[in-house]
């Protein structure tokens, strides 16, 4: 029994390594572009349905089981994508307003500082939510709870709207698609 339960700490142990490891490499940010224009605006309304108890629930009750298990592991696999794109852009988001931050301007440092706040916390939101998505996948009926990531993108979307406001107001920075 001491044995199973060692093998299983070391499995997740070694599986958080390897996440780790993947979304650190999938997030490295190459210098050639400007940091805007390597920015992918997600569609949040959509991203914010995909994780919506309400929907989930609702295919549960409307669905056969094994008929729900193949759409819910299309819905997760799509919410890694989003996650993982909203990784990326906090990734960049933080460049971002670490350059930012050496502005004489006091608007412009306090903006740039709340931005890498916000990035930092949805970076850790979302290698929590990728880790739940992968179980969730192995697990089906396993509670997903990526929702702390969409709200941080909203909030990580407004603050970048205010760096970028106040840094080029004729091109605003924009994470977020319009629909």
């Amino acid at each position: 029994m001491t044995l199973a339960i060692i093998l299983v700490i070391a499995a997740v142990l070694a599986l958080l390594l390897i996440l780790r490891i993947t979304i650190s490499r999938g997030l490295q940010v190459s210098t050639d572009r400007s940091l805007a224009a390597q920015l992918q605006p997600i569609d949040v309304h959509a991203f914010r349905n995909l994780v919506d108890p309400a929907e989930d629930a609702y295919l549960r009750r409307r669905l056969p089981p094994a008929e729900f298990r193949t759409v819910q592991r299309q819905r997760l696999l799509a919410t890694a994508v989003y996650v993982k794109t909203a990784n990326r852009n906090a990734a960049i988001l933080i460049r971002m307003g670490q350059e930012a931050l050496a502005s004489n301007n006091v608007h412009t440092a306090e903006a740039a500082r709340q931005l890498v706040e916000n990035a930092v916390l949805l970076r850790q939101n979302a290698t929590i939510a990728m880790l739940k998505i992968y179980v969730a996948l192995a697990w089906p009926h396993a509670s997903l709870g990526s929702t702390p990531v969409v709200q941080r993108y909203e909030r990580l979307n407004i603050s970048a709207m205010l760096l970028g406001r106040l840094q080029t107001p004729s091109s605003p920075v924009r994470i977020a698609a319009t629909s």
